[in-house]
């Protein structure tokens, strides 16, 4: 799977977005392409600077369930669209 993180020394973890319950909602693509359009997404609406990370199931699902986060799994028919407010970075 991938994952999207910021870029930046400040900002470190994985992209969130906040959900309607004000939850952290991380999510994770299971194509490289499909991480690369919704990186681009962020990048047309000046979203901080991120890359994607390849990371093994195995070890995304614990660090959720390690952090109470909730995680999305974007399959290759999914299609997703940034939001334009309450974008969130974890900090873990």
């Amino acid at each position: 799977m991938y994952l999207l993180s910021p870029t930046t020394k400040s900002s470190s973890g994985a992209f969130a977005v906040e959900n309607n319950y004000g939850e952290k909602v991380v999510y994770f693509f299971e194509e490289y392409d499909d991480a690369l359009r919704y990186l681009g997404l962020l990048e047309a609406e000046d979203y901080p600077s991120m890359k994607i990370v390849k990371i093994e199931d195995n070890v995304a699902l614990k660090a959720c369930k390690l952090y109470d986060y909730s995680y999305v799994v974007i399959k290759p028919d999914d299609f997703v669209i940034p939001p334009k407010t309450n974008a969130l970075h974890s900090k873990d």
